[in-house]
């Protein structure tokens, strides 16, 4: 049955404008991107396909533009669509931060980093750089390596913190694995570039590690 067919309080479209985007499910709002089901299919039947065939949106929405193209009803059109709508929200984001205090704002740092570096199946190891009020100067990725470890180089973070004239930094980087605890490696980095930014009177705010859940932060923990 086409979804035209549907009860009205049911249709996606119809339920967002109604109860909120909150009340769908990612079929459902990922049917509202698709537009289309195939032949056989509603868009949220479709849709339900591939979340199951990726293995969520997370997967879905990270996947290279060959993989994407793969999933039924699925091309360039659409996987170049998709990338659109991930940089709004990542510019949504950046703007959203950088109106604010990072340090009293965890809750929208810890979102943009999320966005930014979630999806990468290696680790990226990234630089929030801040002025003295806390407010976002730029956002760097400086380091990738694999699924297990990217090499950091203090030299490379002092340059580009002097580059940007940051009087302070918050650090970050993803783990693939999903598991957010730190490792002794990545406590003894984060000393090390504490270390080497003091010459430079640059403050490290906090480290955070990207993973599954909200991230985790070496500050919190007293790792600092």
């Amino acid at each position: 049955m086409a979804i035209s067919d549907w009860p009205a309080d049911e249709r996606p479209r119809e339920k967002l404008l109604k109860l909120g985007t909150e009340a769908l499910t990612d079929a459902e709002l990922l049917a509202i991107f698709l537009r289309t089901g195939v032949t056989g299919k509603s868009a949220v039947d479709l849709a339900r396909e591939l979340l199951s065939e990726f293995g969520g949106l997370l997967s879905l929405f990270s996947a290279s533009e060959q993989v994407f193209c793969r999933g039924k009803g699925l091309g360039q059109a659409k996987y170049v669509q998709l990338q659109a709508v991930l940089e709004m929200s990542r510019r949504y984001l950046r703007e959203e931060l950088g109106e604010r205090d990072a340090l009293t704002s965890p809750e929208a740092t810890r979102r943009y980093l999320k966005i930014r570096l979630r999806g990468y199946p290696y680790e990226v190891f990234a630089c929030l750089f801040l002025d003295n009020r806390h407010r976002v100067l730029e956002y760097k990725e400086l380091f990738s390596g694999t699924i297990n470890g990217a090499n950091v180089y203090a030299r490379e973070v002092v340059r580009a913190a002097m580059r940007c004239n940051a009087a302070a930094v918050i650090f970050a980087h993803n783990h693939p694995s999903g598991v957010t605890e730190p490792s002794q490696a990545d406590v003894n980095i984060t000393q090390h570039l504490k270390q080497a930014l003091d010459y430079i009177d640059v403050r490290v705010l906090d480290h955070l590690i990207i993973g599954d859940g909200e991230g985790l932060s070496l500050a919190e923990r007293g790792l600092m």
